[in-house]
């Protein structure tokens, strides 16, 4: 037997010459960031830069985009003003005139169409509002349930989003209290701002798709998983110093690092030969490995990390509710991984046996699927989606090992080979209870 640390190095011959994509190096936190835009007003915040267009031009009243795509400006009207749609006065024509020149000095000239702009009528100037949310918001962003304040340009207003523990009453309460004329602020009830991870970020408690290392490569996380009592996660037999042997793989979420320790190697089980293995060749029937967790890290039996298609963001989580014992032609499955996120396609081929590329390794009974993978994606959980509620309900089909070189289809071991008695055996892993 052999280690296999980067198995996407070998170049696929044929379309069921599969190779595991798990292994890569981790990504450095060295790689170079964009530079800031480097004008001169480039430590003012869009909130500063607007109330010196309003220094400038007293009349402006804020600008936005409407859904046809048009630049629209909102200018006090002059005392005196007529009704909208008669004759512009000679003080409408100045005022307007004074805050696209103020737009085209602060902002540039590029951010006004060459064709002319609509001008609508403001009951504020930007300078009031803003004066009117630096006087409010610190107060504010204090109170119960509140999750933003704004100065809305497209409103000519001031914007509170509020969550569903807000008490409306009570803010207006605070508002009149501080000065704020009730006829300036829209409330709105808006869902609460939640920090977005990526399956390469530090996440706890730990949940399947995430990214881990070990020694110098990168896997997935498959699932938590209890097995012989001990909880753990499982992931693929070549994310591991050596596979089909244990020999203690320390594993890391998402890099080294004393603090991101999170379990060790206990169990790999070794190849066979013989039977129905060709002769030459060792076999498995999954590639599969378990980590026990080490005291103290949070993890989640039965979530899986929840992403759009082909996105890493993490929006919240799966939950495992059952396992699927058999697998059709056909059938629409995802999986989850830390290179390519969330990818979704037909099964295309079942109980294929398949030899892993620049390998004497033949895998025995496992499944082609018609979707994306790419390096780092070994151990990714395969899963069909039942609902699409906010937390959805899947099953858990299997944890993914391989991929096609052109990236275009994985291959995973079937849940059913990985809990065989001569595999990593029964394994609890639903959320509540054993599948």
């Amino acid at each position: 037997m052999r280690t296999f640390p980067s198995p996407l190095a070998a170049t696929l011959g044929a379309l069921i010459a599969l190779s595991a994509p798990g292994c890569g190096p981790p990504d450095s936190a060295d790689d170079p960031v964009p530079p800031r835009d480097g004008t001169a007003a480039a430590g003012a915040t869009l909130d500063e830069l607007l109330a010196e267009v309003g220094r400038r031009a007293p009349a402006f009243g804020g600008l936005f985009v409407d859904e046809q795509g048009e630049l629209r400006l909102y200018v006090v009207p002059p005392t005196g003003a007529g009704p909208q749609g008669a004759l512009l006065s000679r003080s409408e024509r100045l005022a307007r005139a004074e805050v696209v020149d103020a737009i085209a000095t602060v902002l540039g000239p590029g951010r006004l169409p060459r064709g002319g702009l609509e001008v609508l009528p403001a009951r504020f100037s930007f300078l009031r509002l803003k004066e009117l949310h630096d006087r409010a918001w610190p107060h504010v962003l204090t109170q119960p349930g509140v999750v933003f304040t704004d100065i809305d340009e497209a409103r000519n207003r001031l914007r509170i989003g509020l969550g569903p523990t807000a008490r409306r009453a009570d803010l207006e309460a605070l508002l009149l209290r501080l000065g704020v004329p009730a006829e300036a602020v829209i409330l709105d009830e808006v869902a609460e701002v939640e920090p977005v991870a990526t399956l390469r970020d530090r996440v706890r408690p730990l949940v399947g798709g995430l990214q881990i290392n070990f020694t110098s490569y990168l896997c997935t996380l498959g699932f938590v998983a209890v097995r012989s009592g001990v909880t753990g996660f499982v992931t693929n037999s070549h994310c591991t110093a050596r596979r089909g042997t244990v020999e203690g793989t320390v594993y890391y979420q998402p890099i080294g690092g004393t603090t991101n320790r999170i379990g060790v190697e206990t169990a790999d089980p070794p190849f066979f030969t013989g039977g129905v293995c060709p002769a030459g060749r060792v076999c498995r029937y999954s590639d599969s490995a378990f980590a026990r967790l080490d005291q103290g890290v949070a993890a989640e039996r039965g979530s899986l990390a929840r992403t759009n298609l082909s996105s890493i963001d993490i929006l919240g989580s799966y939950r495992i509710t059952s396992e699927a014992a058999t697998v059709t032609p056909g059938e629409v499955l995802n999986k989850v991984g830390r290179t390519t996120g969330r990818t979704q396609g037909a099964v295309s081929s079942t109980c294929i046996n398949t030899n892993v590329a620049a390998s004497s390794i033949t895998m025995i009974c496992q499944t082609l699927v018609n979707a994306g993978v790419g390096g780092g994606d070994s151990g990714s959980p395969v899963f069909r989606i039942l609902n699409n509620n906010n937390t959805p309900d899947v099953t858990l089909y299997g944890v993914l090992w391989g991929g096609t070189s052109n990236g275009t289809q994985f291959v995973f071991s079937p849940i059913a080979n990985v809990e065989r008695p001569d595999e990593l055996g029964p394994l609890s892993t639903c959320t509540s209870g054993s599948c």
